[in-house]
């Protein structure tokens, strides 16, 4: 694929778990960014993910000046309620036909935990791929890398190539009435590339280990310098020694900047500050990132 490039992007965050200090924002568990990327005069709006709290999201977009109504397209990473719950609720509020959702094919399969209780925690029936469409919503679920416009692209399915990354969590799957473990397949992300031939990574969980995902990110851009990743890592309940291996690994790229929230966890974060430095920022509500 021939990577073209954006002339700039801006990000903002508008939902994660922690909020910026003395700022009037609402915090709630998930993330959702809000993209504005610009090309040849060209300005598309890309919101991914939406949370679990449409309120709350609503909330820090009426605090940004940010109407619903200027998104073009909504981008969902992965399954969890955490990132989906309110989709039908968004789409209501923007208010227009068509409005390309992007996510992998697997993404509205059951998605369960059983500990410490049996519940599902993917996708919601009040987030029905027919409410979706009901309510404006046109799905584009493919597992390849999918260009919302010229240099701003999906991954695509992420090749699993590391051997200490995993999931992080123990979740369920039903195929063909037998319980398997879920690899998180349908985990996805964004790169957006530039003319000083460096790329922006933007992660929902990073289920599919954001290792992986860089790697594929490069691959994909044919790009190695890395302006910034942004977004939630799953390192939450991981041991040291894979968060060490992780950080380890991630010194080992040209990366410009990190900012991980959500459920990265604090051991992460120190790990990433201990070796990034500068280059590492806490992700928090409210944040804006101008390319």
């Amino acid at each position: 694929m021939v990577f073209e490039y954006l002339d700039s992007m801006s990000l903002t965050v508008l939902a994660e778990d922690s909020v910026l200090y003395e700022s009037p924002y609402w915090g709630q568990h998930g993330v959702s960014f809000l993209i504005e990327a610009c090309r040849n005069n060209i300005k598309k709006n890309v919101l991914v993910d939406v949370g679990q709290n449409h309120d709350a999201l609503l909330h820090n977009m009426g605090l940004l000046n940010t109407s619903p109504d200027i998104i073009d397209a909504i981008v969902i990473t992965h399954c969890h309620y955490d990132h989906t719950l309110g989709i039908v609720d968004m789409l209501k509020a923007i208010g227009k036909k068509d409005l390309p959702v992007i996510a992998h094919p697997d993404l509205f399969r059951l998605n369960f935990i059983d500990k410490p209780y049996l519940r599902h925690v993917g996708v919601m029936q009040v987030d029905s791929p027919e409410k979706i469409e009901a309510n404006g919503g046109i799905l584009f679920l493919t597992d390849r890398p999918l260009q919302i416009m010229p240099g701003l692209i999906t991954t695509g399915e992420v090749k699993r190539e590391t051997d200490f990354e995993e999931v992080g969590i123990a979740l369920k799957t039903i195929i063909n009435d037998v319980i398997v473990v879920d690899d998180m397949m349908d985990d996805i992300s964004l790169i957006a590339s530039f003319k000083e031939r460096e790329i922006v990574i933007v992660t929902g969980c990073s289920h599919a280990g954001i290792v992986n995902i860089v790697k594929q990110s490069i691959e994909t851009s044919g790009l190695e310098k890395i302006k910034a990743i942004i977004g939630g890592l799953h390192l939450v309940e991981a041991p040291m020694d894979r968060i060490k291996k992780t950080v380890t690994a991630l010194s080992e790229f040209d990366i410009s900047l990190i900012s991980a929230g959500h459920c990265t966890g604090f051991n992460a974060q120190v790990e990433l500050y201990n070796l990034f430095k500068e280059k590492f920022l806490p992700l928090q509500t409210g944040m804006k990132f101008d390319f």
